[in-house]
């Protein structure tokens, strides 16, 4: 098992992203943005990876995670996600959106723009009424957010007014949001449905609707296959893993058995998609892994200290993923729980290369900088 890290920072964490690296970037990811939740005082707080003074032979971290800078933030952190190198778009319980960035010359934070109320219950304007913004998804310089309020926001970065807003897209609470393409985004909510929304269509309809059958489950999480826009993953309030294949029917394809709580977030590992991560209310992280042969593994996931890189997308896809077999765990997936002593909650995780970062409602958040080691 690789070495952890772990750090106690004094609140709890609810969300925790890698910082994306550029393009043709050989090294690991080396800075982590994280946000809190149900502290009297919540912030938003950006990490080194380790003590990059005390780095290895490779380049890589060593040692805990460091803290670089921090900001406070107005409610509890609802979702976050990086929009570029230096911008971080953060959802709040108060319904407002907010892009905070990172000034990496003298290592602060500032807020760069808000949408305040983007979400609400009654009315935009008076003091009271904000509903949770519950989720956000960003793809430079398009930004879509999500809400308790069954609302849909179509932003655009450094614009002050919506590009579109859908204000009643669902009758229920939308829970996450995805890109699918540039132009189409996925959402699900609090009665197990997926709704695909095309953002170039004038009407405030869904162009699809998927559902689980039977108990109507809250689903909380979705994740799209980096190369195969048609695979999706979500997770919900029962724990359960659900797989679906949007190009047909209208239920998902694989039902597995995961988690003993909510499952809070659910990732596919963006450069090699036949690992899968989800974390849970009950404190566990899996790593679900249906690559058949190891010797087809990219390189860097055979962890060799310098020759880590990530430039090259050596993957060869099978022409049917693994995820859609019909029965995906036979004889083709491995389940490890990545946290052998259960904790409380762990409420957020990424990926990037070989590193992994988690947050928890233990106060805490761990890094492993050789996931595949």
């Amino acid at each position: 098992m690789a070495e952890v890290w772990g750090k106690f920072v004094s609140q709890k964490i609810s969300k925790v992203r890698w910082r994306p690296l550029p393009a043709a970037a050989p090294q690991p990811p080396d800075l982590f943005a994280t946000g809190s939740w149900d502290n009297e005082d919540n912030r938003i707080s950006v990490w080194s990876a380790g003590d990059a003074g005390n780095a290895g032979l490779g380049g890589e971290y060593q040692g805990e995670p460091q803290l670089l800078c921090d900001i406070r933030h107005n409610g509890d952190v609802m979702d976050m996600q990086f929009l570029d190198q230096e911008r971080i778009v953060v959802a709040s319980s108060t319904g407002t959106v907010t892009v905070f960035r990172h000034h990496q010359n003298n290592q602060t934070l500032s807020a760069n723009q808000r949408w305040e109320k983007a979400h609400y219950h009654v009315d935009q304007n008076t003091s009271y009424g904000g509903a949770a913004c519950t989720g956000v998804i960003c793809n430079n310089p398009e930004i879509v957010t999500v809400g308790e309020d069954g609302r849909i926001n179509h932003f655009k970065a450094d614009q002050k007014d919506a590009v579109r807003t859908i204000d009643n897209a669902d009758s229920s609470t939308l829970r996450a949001v995805t890109f699918l393409r540039t132009t189409e985004i996925l959402t699900v909510n609090s009665i197990g449905q997926l709704k695909i929304w095309d953002l170039r269509e004038q009407r405030n309809e869904p162009s699809q609707i998927f559902s689980l059958t039977g108990d109507r489950v809250p689903l909380h999480c979705v994740d799209r296959h980096p190369n195969q826009q048609h695979i999706v993953a979500t997770g919900g309030q029962d724990g359960m893993l659900s797989i679906w294949d949007i190009r047909q029917g209208t239920i998902p394809v694989s039902l597995l058995n995961a988690h003993e709580a909510e499952m809070w977030e659910v990732h596919f590992h963006p450069s090699n998609p036949d690992h899968l991560f989800t974390c849970s209310e009950d404190g566990s992280l899996w790593h679900w892994d249906t690559s058949t042969d190891t010797s087809e593994k990219p390189s860097f996931l055979h962890q060799g200290g310098s020759t880590t890189d990530l430039s090259h997308n050596t993957i060869n896809q099978p022409v049917v993923s693994a995820w859609l077999s019909n029965d995906p765990t036979r004889d083709r997936m491995e389940i490890t729980n990545l946290i052998p002593h259960q904790t409380l909650s762990v409420n957020s995780l990424d990926i990037l290369g070989p590193c992994l970062v988690y947050g928890t409602d233990a106060e805490a958040i761990y890094v492993n900088r050789q996931l595949f080691a």
